[in-house]
Parts: C-alpha cells; sequence; structure tokens
C-alpha cells in the first residue's frame, strides 16, 4: 500500500509525539519503500512549492525537514547526487533545531541521518570525479557530523540514562571516518581532545560494541599513522576481541594492521587464521612465509610485487623495517647450523646472505651481523681482528617479543 504525503506527515507527527525514535529513523530514511512512494506523487516537486502548500502543516522545523526529506528522496531518484547531500545536509541542520532541546531518544534518528549524509557525500564525490568535476561534500559533511558531535556533548540537562552523550563514540566514529576518507586525518586531533577533555562522558566499555570497535580502530589507526606502533597494538587488538564475529569485513580491516604488528614483535598468524581471511592471506602470506624460511630475496620480491597496494595502506614502512626478521632468521639458522656454537665466522654469515641471493662483501655481511647485534636479535660481539662472532652462550637469539623496543 502507497504512502502519501499526507498520512506521511501524520505517521511522523506520532513518531515524534510517541518518542519512537527507532521510527523516526525509518521515516527519514531515504531507502525506506515510502520514499519511492513519495517521488511518484510528487513529479517534479519544488522546495519552493512544497513549502508554499504544506508549510506550517506540522510544526517547526518538522514540516521543512518533511519537505527537505521528499526533495533528497526526488534527487536520489533522478540520480543526483550532489543536490540530494545538500538537500540532506539542510535536513540535517533542521533536525539540530529540535535535537538540542530533547533528550537521547532522538540518537536512532541522527544516527541514521548521518549515516545517510556521509552515504550521499561519498555517492557525490565519486559522481564528480567520474566527470571530472571538484567535489568537497565529504569534507562538509565531515563539518556537519562534527556539530553533531558538539550537541551531544553540551546535553547537562536530561537524566544520566537519557542523556545524548550515549551518542558521542558514534559520531566521533562517523567524522573520524569522513576525515580518513578525505585524508585530513589531522583534524582528528581536535576531535579527540574535545572527547577527553570532557570528564562527564560515560566510560566507554558501558557504550554498544559497535561503537567501542569502531572507536578504537580509528584511535589504533591514528596511532599507527604516528608510529605509536604500541598503543596502536592494544587498540587494535582490543577493537578485533570485540568485533562481532559475523563482521567479517570489519575483521579483515582491523587485521590488515594487527597481523604487520604483531609480526613487528616476533609472533607470525597461524594458517587458521589467514584461511580465514585470503584476501590478507594473499597479501601477507609471502612475507610469513620468508619469514619462517629466513629468505631474504622471497621477502624482497614480495615487497617489490606488493609495493604499490602496500603503500596504499601505508604499510610498507612497516613491513620494510620487518625485514630484520627475516635476516635473524637467516642467521639463527647458520647459529643451529654450528650445534649452537658460541663462535662463528664471520664468513659463513656472509655465505647463508649470498646462498639466498643477497650478494655482499664480507664487510657488508659484518655490518648485517653488527646490526643485528646492536637491535638487540642477537647477544654477542664481533672480533673484527678475529673475523669471528662471539655469542652469548645462553639466549644467544632472543625472543623478538623480548627485545627492549619490540615495535622500533
Amino acid at each position: 500500500m502507497s504512502l502519501t504525503f499526507s498520512t506521511f506527515i501524520m505517521t511522523l507527527a506520532e513518531a515524534i509525539q510517541s518518542e519512537n525514535g527507532p521510527n523516526l529513523a525509518y521515516l527519514l530514511r531515504p531507502t525506506s519503500p515510502h520514499g519511492k512512494d513519495l517521488v511518484k506523487e510528487f513529479r517534479n516537486p519544488t522546495r519552493e512549492g512544497l513549502t508554499a502548500r504544506y508549510g506550517g502543516c506540522i510544526e517547526s522545523p518538522w514540516d521543512d525537514i518533511a519537505i527537505r526529506y521528499v526533495m533528497v528522496t526526488t534527487h536520489i531518484a533522478r540520480k543526483r547526487a550532489g543536490e540530494a547531500f545538500n538537500e540532506q545536509s539542510q535536513l540535517v541542520s533542521q533536525f539540530f533545531r529540535y535535537f538540542i532541546n530533547n533528550t537521547g531518544w532522538t540518537l536512532p534518528a541522527l544516527f541514521s541521518m548521518l549515516r545517510d549524509l556521509r552515504d550521499l557525500a561519498f555517492d557525490a564525490d565519486n559522481y564528480a570525479k567520474y566527470n571530472n568535476q571538484k567535489s568537497e561534500c565529504m569534507e562538509s559533511a565531515a563539518g556537519v557530523v562534527s556539530k553533531a558531535f558538539s550537541n551531544c556533548m553540551m546535553d547537562r540537562t536530561s537524566p544520566p540514562s537519557e542523556s545524548r552523550k550515549w551518542g558521542v563514540y558514534y559520531v566521533v566514529g562517523l567524522v573520524l571516518k569522513c576525515y580518513f576518507r578525505v585524508k585530513r586525518i589531522s583534524l582528528s586531533k581536535n576531535i579527540l581532545r574535545a572527547l577527553n577533555a570532557n570528564p562527564d562522558i560515560p566510560p566507554l566499555s558501558e557504550y554498544p560494541r559497535s561503537h567501542q570497535v569502531t572507536y578504537r580502530y580509528y584511535l589504533g589507526m591514528l596511532s599507527f599513522l604516528n608510529e605509536d606502533f604500541t598503543k596502536s597494538e592494544q587498540e587494535l587488538t582490543l577493537a578485533f576481541y570485540h568485533c562481532y564475529i559475523p563482521a567479517q569485513s570489519n575483521q579483515e580491516r582491523i587485521l590488515t594492521y594487527l597481523i604487520p604488528l604483531r609480526i613487528l614483535r616476533g609472533h607470525l598468524p597461524t594458517r587458521d587464521l589467514m584461511d580465514r581471511f585470503p584476501v590478507l592471506d594473499e597479501l601477507l602470506a609471502p612475507f610469513v612465509a620468508a619469514i619462517r624460511a629466513g629468505d631474504i630475496s622471497a621477502y624482497d620480491a614480495a615487497l617489490q610485487k606488493w609495493e604499490r597496494r602496500l603503500l596504499e595502506l601505508n604499510l610498507w614502512l612497516t613491513l620494510e623495517r620487518a625485514r630484520e626478521l627475516c635476516i635473524r632468521g637467516l642467521f639463527r639458522r647458520v647459529w643451529v647450523a654450528t650445534d649452537k656454537s658460541t663462535r662463528i665466522p664471520i664468513a659463513m654469515f656472509h655465505c647463508s646472505l649470498r646462498l639466498k641471493g643477497i650478494d655482499v662483501s664480507m664487510d657488508e655481511a659484518e655490518c648485517y651481523v653488527a646490526n643485528m647485534i646492536y637491535q638487540g636479535y642477537m647477544r654477542g660481539y664481533i672480533s673484527h681482528e678475529k673475523q669471528m662472532v662471539v655469542l652469548a652462550s645462553t639466549n644467544a637469539f632472543p625472543r623478538v617479543a623480548d627485545r627492549s623496543a619490540p615495535l622500533s
């Protein structure tokens, strides 16, 4: 049964009167079935025409919100993503007028509107890019979402259980997504600073798990990009273990960065884990296999093969740093081959490098060994005069995770 605009207005008023947040969110979602009914009812609507006819039919700002909703659905049906985004942006701004004077029952509608705004911004920017035009809709969307964050934070009158502050972490996750999309990651600091400066926000653990996972993922990503690998690993680990098991794509997104960080600590992923994520297996399995075999040339070949993809993911430098584990693995094999002798000629390490396709001189091989000792991958010293490596009698090759700075 089709829904007319008059019925839509009445249903909207009922949802507002009963403070039914989920129903309000459904009514204002452009992809809901009644959106198509409204497109058919108004063939070529204009905002001015609709305002002249329906303005004041429901309390402000809901009359304008309803009219803009019709315009959004119409623009989407006509595949005018840019115009749809502009109308949705104004719709959200009108909703803020109502939102700031109400409690947390409005949060489902806020979440839905902001999500639709982000999706429309993505479509508009993609359409503009395809047609060689300039579009900054996603950046504009980030500004609107930031206002929603402020509106959630400002709630000081609602009862704790009904506070708008229960929407803070969802909105933060959404604005961080927008900043990452437009590569304006530095702006994230302002949001996080404002978040940390407010002591009245409930603990993160009390928020829905999906809000926690998104927030921790982006916090981990920010730390990763700032090369604070210890904090990044902590946040991404928590995000992974709290992520819903059926959310395969989200788990894969987290593991894309968590696995390389764990590799830096010497913890290689199991075959069972990699089998669950074929895309990651294809990308990272060559590096893991090369580390296990101490095959430096294979590792370098994988770096070269996947260079473009790794640069896109900001992973190239991290995996290039993990190359040291390959060298450690090779030198440990030399040590095992000598029955774990405490005195090994540099020539043996030189020979092992050449066997793996690394054509270096004896002096360069000595530098390789010196670097391993300096970084804590080996315990011992080099007798340059005798061209001999003297290793510690115990724990000559410490566990990678036991180094003083395992992620450096």
